[in-house]
């Protein structure tokens, strides 16, 4: 992911990043926390050469997150910070108005402070030399499936997406789709997805968004409705399990995915799953439920002649073939594990 590859590769480029906002924002201290326990002595050893230079305004904390979904939310890493578990919290207030220690906090991701380093350094000229004009800068993009070389690669913003995935050496074969934003994003057919830009405003056209950075190429013969199941199903387990549509809402929907990918779902059943899908959205403490619901929602209609099929002549030789999406075991952390 382009976070781990940005802290693994370019640590001061990150921590600087760090100083450079803690300053503008007058913070008294900085917390940089991470999912995975191999990158804290990393990370720490990089504070210590700063210290002895002199380079960092505010102490940074370096911590290891429970390794849950929802743990690096913002008002989960707030709360966290503050002694309780690493779950969403309701907002308002936002982390903004009231965060860390209840005074205002300022949550970035490792790419913005990156960023903010870099055009400290060189300017916001030379960052605009890169990218459209409005959609300046680059971003990195993590490329997954059907393409020749999966991985993280920096792009142009604004490129369309047919260039990122020309990055990766392009399609190894025929498209059916392509899920832009990672396990929140959105399915949208192969001839949107060669033919977008890689934009919140051209993405936002059609109810998609570039959401982590991911871009995964469904190549043909797979099945879009089992790899969402799949996802679903992760999704369901990994909810914070403090309302309604992740404790409910979220499991029924994967069921009833699961259902659909294997051709155990009644016809009658579709309108159950589709309006399911319809209540997940807004009802939640976090965005959990949103992310979710956008999955299923654009999967039902991006494979419509997919769902035909497994409705009534049974699942696709494609349900029953090895994933593309490499999807987690998803086990329900336990109270003790949100800590």
């Amino acid at each position: 992911m382009p976070d781990q590859t940005l802290l693994h590769l370019a640590p001061h480029l990150v921590l600087g990043g760090i100083a450079l906002a803690a300053r503008a924002v007058g913070a008294r201290e900085a917390h940089l926390c991470v999912a995975r326990a191999h990158q804290v002595p990393e990370l720490r050893a990089a504070l210590a050469e700063r210290g002895r230079h002199g380079l960092d305004p505010v102490p940074v904390r370096v911590h290891q997150l429970p390794h849950h979904y929802v743990s690096s939310e913002e008002s989960a890493l707030v709360n966290w910070l503050n002694g309780g578990d690493a779950r969403p919290t309701a907002t308002p207030p936002r982390p903004f108005e009231k965060g860390v220690g209840k005074r205002p906090t300022l949550v970035d991701n490792v790419e913005t402070l990156a960023h903010l380093a870099l055009i400290a350094r060189y300017g916001a000229t030379w960052y605009r030399q890169a990218g459209a004009p409005d959609a300046p800068g680059t971003t990195l993009v993590t490329l997954g499936g059907a393409v020749q070389h999966p991985g993280v690669h920096e792009a142009a913003m604004g490129a369309r997406l047919a260039e990122l995935l020309d990055l990766g050496g392009g399609p190894d074969g025929p498209l059916s789709a392509g899920l832009v934003g990672g396990f929140f994003g959105s399915w949208l057919p192969p001839t949107t997805v060669l033919g977008t830009r890689f934009t919140k405003a051209d993405l936002a056209g059609l109810g998609a968004g570039p959401g982590a950075g991911v871009l995964v190429a469904l190549p043909q013969g797979a099945c879009g409705l089992a790899e969402t199941a799949a996802i679903l199903t992760f999704l369901a387990r990994n909810g914070t399990q403090q309302c309604g549509p992740c404790r409910f809402g979220l499991p029924a929907v994967a069921e009833d995915f699961t259902a659909l990918a294997y051709g155990r779902l009644d016809p009658a059943s579709l309108h159950r799953l589709e309006q399911r899908v319809g209540l997940l959205a807004g009802r939640g403490a976090c965005r959990h439920p949103d992310g979710a619901s956008r999955l299923a929602a654009t999967a039902l209609h991006t494979f419509a002649a997919d769902v035909k099929r497994h409705l009534h002549a049974g699942p696709c030789p494609g349900a029953h073939r090895p994933p593309v999406i490499d999807v987690p075991d998803g086990a329900v952390p336990t109270a003790e594990q949100w800590r």
